[in-house]
């Protein structure tokens, strides 16, 4: 297991949780974002861990971005680009993950914090989290996909708005933007998470892949193409023990037993 200094993981019910964990705030220094990594390299690869969650360690933040302090020791625009591609790296890691990851939002969610949300693929919020894209203020833009995923889950005018004011909004505004999934109260955002990731982990590991595999492959896709990657995973669970216990207890009027194969 890696030596991870700025954050924590840990299995518990099949489900992988990552901890930031870079007081006060969660801030994404370089330390935090290659430990972020090698926690979801671990998650990617534990055969017991069937669901990831994502949360912030403290009452604070989930994540508050980007350390700006860091910001100062950018060279130049080649090096700038490589950080930026070390992100972009990262989160799409977690984007294209076969095993669901959800974010648990405990507080405050700006810039990369965000936009590691955004990656992930069903985000819970505490009632008193705000969320948005303050890069502006800096005088830069998100770097970290920002730009990209806001507009396609919230729309592009509300996305403009987000991103050229900085503004914040509340858990609740981004409820009704579809950019949450659920709102809690803020101390029971783990615990919910954990609910909704051991709902997940109780279903066949093979049908959770396929569909992962689907939604990720199709959204790319023309709806035609994206059909055809429905009709391939449909293929690839025929041949599955899980389909056929599945089907097999839903007849005989049974909670299935899936053993993931």
């Amino acid at each position: 297991m890696a030596d991870l200094q700025n954050a924590t993981y840990t299995v518990e019910d099949r489900i992988a949780i990552i901890t930031l964990d870079h007081p006060p705030v969660n801030a994404f220094n370089s330390q935090t974002m290659k430990d972020l990594d090698a926690a979801l390299d671990m998650a990617l690869t534990d055969n017991e861990a069937k669901v990831i969650i994502i949360t912030g360690a403290g009452r604070i933040a989930f994540s508050a971005g980007a350390d700006i302090g860091e910001f100062d020791q950018i060279r130049d625009a080649e090096h700038a680009e490589e950080l930026l591609r070390a992100g972009h790296s990262v989160l799409s890691k977690i984007e294209t993950s076969k095993k669901p990851v959800v974010a648990a939002i405990n507080g405050i969610c700006l810039g990369g914090g965000l936009e590691m949300a955004m990656a992930c693929h069903i985000r819970l919020a505490g009632d008193r989290a705000r969320i948005g894209q303050p890069e502006i203020n800096l005088g830069i833009i998100p770097g970290w996909g920002g730009t990209q995923r806001l507009s396609r889950i919230v729309g592009p005018s509300k996305a403009a708005e987000m991103i050229l004011t900085g503004d914040p909004i509340t858990a609740q505004e981004a409820y009704r933007l579809g950019l949450i999934n659920k709102v809690v109260p803020m101390g029971d955002v783990l615990k919910e998470a954990k609910d909704l990731a051991r709902k997940i982990a109780g279903k066949s590991a093979v049908a959770i892949g396929c569909a992962m595999e689907a939604i990720e492959r199709g959204r790319h896709l023309s709806l035609a193409e994206a059909m055809e990657v429905e009709i391939e995973q449909w293929r690839t669970l025929v041949d599955s023990e899980d389909m056929r216990e599945g089907v097999q207890a839903f007849l005989q009027k049974r909670e299935p037993q899936f053993k993931d194969r």
